[in-house]
C-alpha cells in the first residue's frame, strides 16, 4: 500500500474505489508498515496524545526558561495576559501552541509531529479543538491519523525536514497537517479537508529555517503559534466551501521546489536571516562561549 501516499489524488481514489474512510486507509497503511494490529496502533495514538496533552500543561505550569536564555515562559506570559487581542480561546490557542513547543526548547518530552520543531502545533491545535467542540479523545485521534495521511504525502512529493525544504517544510507542513485534522474532526468531506490542506500551505510556502545560534528556539517557538493561528483559518476557510483554486497535490509540489531552491543558509544552518542579523550573531558568540567553557569539565581525562 505504499502507493497510496504519494499523492492526495491517489489517496481519495483509493478511499473511494475500495469504499473506506481516509482514517480506515491510514490504519491499514500503518498496520501493513509496522506488521502490527489496529489495536496497537490506536493504543499508540492514545499513548502519543497524551504526551501533547501533558506538554500544553507542562508548558503552562513549570519553569520553561532554556540554557540560552531566548526562551524564558513566553506561554505562561500570554495565557496570564489580562488583554485579549480576539477571544479568550484564541489567546488560549496561541499560549498552548507556545507552551508544547517550549517544552521541546526546554529539553522535556514532546510528540515530534512531524518534527520537534513543529511540535507545538498539533498539541496546541487539538486540545483547544476538543476543549471548544466537547469532542471525544477518539474523534481527535482519528484526526491525528488524518495528519499522519497528510504527512505521508507531504514527505513524499516535497519534504518534513527544515533542513531540506525550510520551516515551511516543518511549521508549514504541521500546520496543514492540524488543518486537515481540525477540517476531519468538524465533519468536513474529503474535498474541503484537501482544500484546507492546501490554502495551509499556500499561506506557509517559502517560510525559511534560520535558527539563531543554530537552537530550535528563535523563531521556531513563535512560529509554532502564529501556524496553529494558520491551521485555524485555514479550516474555517475550507469548511466554508472556499476552493484553494490550486489543487493541493500541486502545492505540495509547489512546497518541493521551493525547498529544492532555496539556498542552504536558509536551510538549518544558522547562516543566513535572522541567525545572521547582529543580535543574532551576538547570542550565537554568547552561547557558544558558555558551551565551550563547560566542556572541560565533561571531558576530563585521567
Amino acid at each position: 500500500m505504499c502507493y497510496l501516499f504519494e499523492s492526495f489524488r491517489g489517496w481519495k481514489k483509493y478511499c473511494e474505489e475500495n469504499k473506506v474512510s481516509l482514517v480506515q486507509s491510514v490504519i491499514e497503511y500503518e498496520v501493513e508498515q509496522k506488521n502490527s494490529s489496529p489495536e496497537k496502533i490506536w493504543e499508540g495514538l492514545g499513548q502519543a496524545y497524551q504526551v501533547m496533552k501533558e506538554a500544553v500543561k507542562t508548558g503552562l505550569k513549570e519553569d520553561m526558561t532554556s540554557r540560552s536564555g531566548m526562551i524564558n515562559n513566553g506561554a505562561k506570559k500570554v495565557f496570564n495576559n489580562p488583554l485579549t487581542v480576539l477571544s479568550s480561546e484564541f489567546q488560549t490557542l496561541i499560549a498552548r501552541a507556545l507552551a508544547a513547543k517550549e517544552v521541546n526548547s526546554c529539553m522535556g518530552r514532546v510528540v515530534a509531529a512531524p518534527t520537534a520543531g513543529a511540535s507545538g502545533i498539533l498539541p496546541g491545535t487539538m486540545v483547544t479543538l476538543q476543549e471548544i467542540h466537547q469532542l471525544e479523545d477518539q474523534k481527535i485521534l482519528e484526526g491525528l491519523l488524518i495528519g499522519a495521511g497528510i504527512a505521508l504525502i507531504i514527505e513524499e512529493k516535497a519534504s518534513l525536514a527544515g533542513a531540506v525544504g525550510g520551516c515551511q517544510a516543518e511549521t508549514g507542513s504541521a500546520a496543514a497537517m492540524a488543518a486537515g485534522a481540525i477540517v476531519y474532526c468538524l465533519g468536513g468531506d474529503v474535498d474541503q479537508l484537501f482544500n484546507a490542506v492546501a490554502i495551509t500551505i499556500q499561506c506557509m510556502l517559502g517560510l525559511v529555517c534560520d535558527p539563531v545560534a543554530g537552537l530550535v528556539e528563535v523563531p521556531c517557538v513563535v512560529r509554532n503559534a502564529s501556524a496553529a493561528a494558520i491551521s485555524f483559518s485555514s479550516a474555517q476557510i475550507a469548511l466554508s466551501s472556499v476552493n484553494a483554486v490550486i489543487p493541493v497535490d500541486e502545492c505540495v509540489e509547489a512546497m518541493g521546489e521551493i525547498g529544492a531552491s532555496m539556498e542552504s543558509r536558509y536551510k538549518e544552518t544558522a547562516m543566513g536571516g535572522l541567525a545572521a542579523t547582529l543580535t543574532g550573531q551576538e547570542i550565537s558568540k554568547r552561547v557558544l562561549i558558555q558551551d565551550i567553557e563547560i566542556l572541560p569539565d565533561e571531558n576530563l581525562t585521567e
